[in-house]
């Protein structure tokens, strides 16, 4: 009995070290370091190591290590399925190998640094594989149920320090994005007024979703605004660099139908697989004349003076690079008298689940004004049931001055 009272002990002063409340209080890096040595300490390991997982590559790279520190400096990439670590993330289970030989392994450091005996258990967070924690030692060694649970309890730990590594990352990224893309301040332009928001539907604070204005070398105003499916860093990426070449076959043509036929090439060549919508409107230099092309994407809705808002029919075009077809884009002009208003928005601005978007659009005609651009914005956001958003929202307003 007192045997088994001295080990259901020792047991529990090594679960208290692996979590403690001091590790929550480390950054993600410095976590991952302390529970490796902690790991290492406590199960008597010479190695102990950390690979997270690419998604995109499906290959778990070394991101941690005590003892193996050549892994991380290296940049060791594992293919999931191959060698020890791989198998790890493939089984989804435990692995153990008593005895290592080269064919257990593809990774040279290992087998350099004498590694006599390995377990590896996966890394989960959210019922998916993350990565792979292993530990080695240099002589042979059987490993207990205690040493599996102790580890797989040190990678629930790892899993946590690693998702919130990971999401710091892509925020910080994602956040640099929108500040270079996103005008943080709308340019003035002669003849009328602007106002816009955006909105983001994800934690990490940007998306597909922009808007862009700004003066041609002809006099013309180029209003953008563009929508690429997904949230985060991957789809803001793919935002940034349809949006630079938008604006560069705004350049070369005076046809908004045009600039999207090129943009669509674009897009089905180099972002295959991305959804994108967009639209493009050119305003003259009067300010009286708005021609536009739509590729997918949301009709603005026109608010003239004295009468009911209504959305501009525009020919519906498909989005940018789905349409394997060629068939040619479409342009439609249409008079912007004076103090009218144009509403430019993304779908999340009208979309919500359990409803038709006719029923958003419905709304956004009802509050849609020949106002001023700023007020008439703040309207909108405060009356379209953003509370409940679903997805990220762009908007802008645009807003022709009276002529006296």
């Amino acid at each position: 009995m007192g045997g088994d009272s001295m080990r259901n002990d020792e047991r529990l002063r090594r679960l208290e070290a692996i979590t403690d409340a001091t590790l929550s209080r480390l950054d993600a890096s410095d976590l991952l370091d302390e529970l490796l040595e902690r790991v290492r300490d406590l199960l008597g390991a010479d190695t102990a190591a950390i690979l997270l997982l690419d998604a995109h590559s499906r290959q778990l790279v070394a991101t941690a290590a005590k003892g193996l520190e050549e892994e991380v400096r290296q940049g060791v990439r594992i293919p999931v399925g191959q060698g020890f670590a791989g198998r790890v993330a493939q089984t989804r289970r435990p692995v153990v190998v008593a005895d290592v030989t080269p064919d257990d392994v593809i990774n040279p450091i290992l087998i350099e640094k004498g590694i006599r005996s390995l377990l590896g258990v996966p890394i989960l967070a959210a019922g998916d594989v993350v990565g792979v924690l292993h530990v080695g030692m240099l002589s042979p060694y059987e490993f207990g149920d205690d040493d599996i649970q102790l580890l797989e309890l040190a990678a629930d730990r790892a899993g946590a320090a690693g998702q919130i590594r990971s999401q710091k990352l892509e925020q910080a990224a994602a956040l640099a994005l929108q500040r270079s893309l996103l005008p943080s301040t709308l340019p003035r332009v002669p003849g009328v007024e602007l106002a816009a928001r955006y909105v983001p539907g994800h934690e990490f604070g940007i998306g597909g979703d922009w808007y862009d204005v700004f003066t041609l070398p002809s006099g013309w105003i180029g209003v953008v605004m563009g929508d690429v499916s997904g949230h985060g860093l991957a789809s803001a990426v793919v935002m940034g660099r349809v949006r630079s070449a938008l604006r560069a076959y705004t350049l070369i043509t005076d046809d908004p139908a045009e600039a999207l036929s090129l943009l669509d090439r674009k897009v089905r060549h180099f972002e295959a697989g991305s959804l994108t919508t967009a639209l493009y409107a050119m305003i003259s230099p009067d300010r009286g004349t708005v021609r536009v092309s739509t590729a997918g994407h949301p009709p603005p809705v026109l608010a003239r003076p004295g009468t009911r808002a209504t959305v501009v029919p525009l020919p519906a075009d498909p989005p940018l690079g789905v349409d394997f077809l060629h068939r040619p884009r479409r342009a439609t002009t249409f008079e912007l008298p004076p103090g009218a208003a144009l509403v430019f928005y993304t779908d999340g601005l009208v979309e919500r689940r359990g409803e038709l978007i006719d029923e958003g659009l419905e709304r956004l005609i009802d509050v849609a004004r020949a106002e001023p651009a700023e007020p008439l914005c703040a309207g909108i956001m405060a009356t379209m049931g953003l509370d409940r958003p679903t997805d990220d929202v762009a908007l802008l307003v645009l807003r022709r001055f009276d002529d006296h």
